[in-house]
């Protein structure tokens, strides 16, 4: 799956607001924290396959009108957390596009199956021996 970033990013809308944290009287007067809301029901990027493994993968994280919202305040600097954002999102959909490998089930080999019954008996008769002896005279 090739990812066409550079139309990606077209798609996006950005939010700056006001940051918490660090900045002292800098920080009431400047907008740096970053929101970018991704809506994944229209996108025209993304195939219809494509579009429901991400609803399934990122069902935590959509909003009820299937838009993704990702913030960064990170830094101090707008520009650098709008870079941050797009790189955290470009990340988020190339790892939960990826389908993972359906899984084929195998029969145990005949020496696993003995070596499994042997751990069983040693075990058995590691416990056997902790119980008190019978007395019978």
């Amino acid at each position: 799956m090739i990812l066409k970033e550079s139309e990606l990013i077209k798609e996006l809308n950005f939010k700056a607001t006001r940051s918490s944290g660090a900045g002292g009287q800098h920080v009431n007067k400047v907008s740096s924290k970053i929101e970018l809301f991704f809506d994944l029901e229209n996108t025209a990027e993304l195939s219809e396959r494509e579009k429901e493994l991400l609803y399934k993968k990122l069902s935590t994280k959509l909003t009820k009108e299937h838009v993704l919202i990702l913030t960064c305040d990170e830094t101090r600097s707008q520009h650098r957390n709008k870079e941050l954002v797009i790189k955290r999102f470009l990340e988020l959909l190339k790892t939960n596009l990826i389908r993972p490998k359906k899984r084929r089930p195998t029969k145990p080999t005949k020496g696993s199956i003995k070596r499994k019954a042997e751990g069983k008996k040693r075990t058995s008769v590691k416990k056997a021996l902790r119980k008190k002896p019978k007395l019978d005279s």
